[in-house]
């Protein structure tokens, strides 16, 4: 895998700056995405809907939660030349699951926080549902707030996935970011820069403190 790194524009800082001025700087989004090449000429253009991943979950709550997510992954898709439309209507299908967790400062011992949380993105030749070695270790004394979303983007009359990607980062939990619309705007950003993405290759999205 290739490892190269970008400026992330911070989309998601209509948030005083201020909040942030003490707190540690976020750690860069680190990005990995698989596609098919035959489905490359299929991929940024039609009608998509998007909608929860299967095993995401939809309780009430949770759906709230994952809501700005869907829709920050909504807006990057229609910036990349989609339409978004009903179920009926859609040509594409956005699976969109999202996981928040809390690494604690002395250990880094993940302890979840709910959203949306279920199993693999699946199913398809990349892993994605495997683990990438991410790392979120941080450091430092104080808790920080891990963000990992994933999303799978399907051919629905036939089933086949033309595109998954995963995006996570971390951010001290004092930090404008931490906030779930921010955090939101931030991973389906840099999850979308230069949409689709080199196939398995790995990048780092560096975030303005």
């Amino acid at each position: 895998m290739t490892a190269m790194k970008k400026t992330i524009l911070s989309i998601a800082l209509a948030l005083p700056l201020a909040a942030c001025a003490t707190t540690a700087s976020p750690g860069p989004v680190e990005v990995t995405r698989f596609h098919q090449s035959d489905s490359l000429a299929q991929l940024g253009q039609g009608s998509i809907f998007v909608v929860d991943a299967p095993g995401s979950d939809t309780a009430q709550e949770g759906s709230l939660e994952l809501a700005p997510y869907k829709a920050a992954v909504a807006r990057e898709l229609t910036q990349l030349g989609y339409t978004e439309s009903g179920r009926d209507d859609a040509k594409h299908q956005a699976e969109v699951r999202v996981e928040r967790f809390v690494i604690e400062g002395e250990s880094s011992r993940r302890g979840p926080v709910s959203v949306g949380v279920g199993g693999s993105t699946g199913g398809y030749r990349s892993g994605v549902g495997v683990g990438l070695g991410f790392n979120l270790g941080g450091g430092g004394s104080k808790d920080r707030l891990g963000t990992q979303i994933a999303v799978v983007i399907r051919d629905i009359a036939s089933g086949s996935v033309l595109w998954e990607g995963r995006a996570k980062f971390d951010v001290d939990t004092e930090s404008a970011l931490a906030e779930p619309s921010a955090s939101a705007a931030v991973v389906a950003d840099a999850l979308f820069r230069e949409f689709p993405g080199g196939q398995g290759e790995t990048i780092e999205v560096e975030v303005a403190p």
